[in-house]
């Protein structure tokens, strides 16, 4: 019994023993080589400034599970064959499936294969081109105007946009040419996808129109995060800007959201320059000229300083007389400055303002209003009222007819003639 195992051991045993041995050095090469030559692969292909770690992980997880399964299937088989069980209906059966997979790779998996490579190609070339493109369109065209982190932003969120849309759009039409290679009847598919998209289309249409009014937004930058715009009747600084939705928040700290469809006049006030555009009022008994000659010298003093010189793009000057007010004449006072900085010019152009008026005595009018409360008793008292003066009468003649002199008339008592009288 002991010579009869020796000898099986050395005909058959010794190859179960090198059929577990590789067994187990395939599954620990599955379970720790492999997935780093898998991520080695996917970092190398994959573009710049993009994170493809979640497709290397899901390709790690399908490539272990499958290899495994195979691997053990294989050492399961070749186990039972070296301990004498008849695996040969087995290995026919697999070779039929084995000779139906070739033939299906010869014909069909060929045709999956080239589409499949044709995707990830497309995929590659879209991947890098529409980033490069949104790049050179927003970033290298807004060097001089924006700051580059914002128009990188930009750049960043619009390409996203495009480039899951594009990918989107392949693996679709890639689906709907490859289930016909395994024998899919993709009609009723194409039916549903159809009802579907009808559904979709109805039910989310203000999601939609959200998102191509936002693509627009960005892309034809109608304003940016940071700037001051003016949404309908909603104020504010553009705090989120997205495909969706825009984020405002106004001078009292209000957070508002203001979806990207409902936005129909987007008003920027921050958009490569603004306006100081002022009205200055000044009496009437004063000399225009001269009042013109004194904005005038405040607005280049200020301009001159340093802490105003970078703000300041072209120098606040009088137009024109605007107005004649109710109380004073209005004097146009314009220039520009940088986005942002035109408030706070203007505010401290009326401060110094206020104070050169009070040192040239120059009037800045006010309206005027009067109380009066009656005499005062004293003054009653001591002054004698004046008898109104009333015209003599004229005598009249016979046949001139006062009617308040006729009793009865109805002037006095209210009518009823006759002697109804005093």
């Amino acid at each position: 019994m002991d010579e009869l195992d020796w000898d099986w051991f050395k005909s058959d045993g010794v190859w179960i023993l090198v059929t577990v041995v590789v067994t187990a050095v395939l599954l620990w090469a599955m379970r720790h080589w492999i997935p780093r030559w898998i991520t080695s692969f996917v970092i190398k292909i994959t573009p710049k400034g993009q994170d493809w770690s979640r497709g290397a992980r899901v390709i790690r997880r399908t490539v272990f599970w499958i290899g495994s399964i195979i691997i053990l299937a294989v050492a399961v088989l070749l186990v039972l064959g070296f301990a004498g069980v008849d695996i040969g209906r087995i290995t026919d059966e697999l070779k039929d499936v084995g000779d139906a997979i070739v033939d299906w790779l010869r014909g069909s998996g060929i045709r999956v294969a080239i589409i499949i490579a044709v995707a990830v190609l497309l995929q590659q070339i879209v991947r890098s081109l529409i980033p490069h493109a949104v790049h050179g369109q927003v970033v290298k065209k807004e060097k001089k105007k924006r700051f580059i982190e914002e128009a990188e932003q930009r750049a960043e969120t619009l390409s996203s946009f495009l480039v899951g849309v594009a990918v989107t759009v392949i693996w679709v039409v890639v689906i709907f040419m490859v289930l016909p290679e395994f024998r899919i009847n993709i009609g009723p598919l194409l039916a549903g996808a159809g009802v579907m998209g009808l559904a979709i289309g109805f039910g989310a249409q203000g999601l939609i129109r959200d998102i191509l009014s936002g693509l627009f937004i960005i892309l034809e930058d109608q304003y940016a995060k940071g700037d001051w715009v003016q949404l309908g009747s909603v104020d504010g600084e553009v705090e989120y800007l997205g495909l969706r939705r825009t984020i405002l928040r106004d001078f009292d700290g209000v957070h508002h959201t203001v979806p990207n469809g409902e936005i129909k006049i987007a008003s920027n006030y921050s958009k490569n320059w603004a306006c100081i555009n002022m009205d200055i009022s000044v009496g009437y008994g004063e000399d225009l000229d001269r009042v013109a000659e004194v904005i005038n010298q405040v607005c280049e003093e200020m301009s001159a300083e340093s802490q105003w010189k970078k703000s300041i793009i072209q120098v606040p000057r009088v137009l024109r007389v605007q107005n004649f007010g109710d109380s004073g004449i209005d004097m146009k006072v314009w220039g520009t400055t940088k986005p942002m900085m035109q408030w706070g010019a203007t505010g401290e152009i009326r401060r110094r303002l206020k104070r050169r008026f009070d040192e040239e005595g120059i009037e800045i009018p006010w309206p005027h209003m009067k109380l009066y409360f009656g005499e005062a008793s004293d003054e009653r008292s001591s002054v004698k009222p004046e008898k109104p003066h009333f015209p003599k009468k004229q005598k009249r003649k016979s046949d001139d007819v006062d009617p308040m002199d006729v009793k009865g008339s109805g002037a006095i008592d209210g009518g009823g003639g006759g002697d109804g009288g005093i």
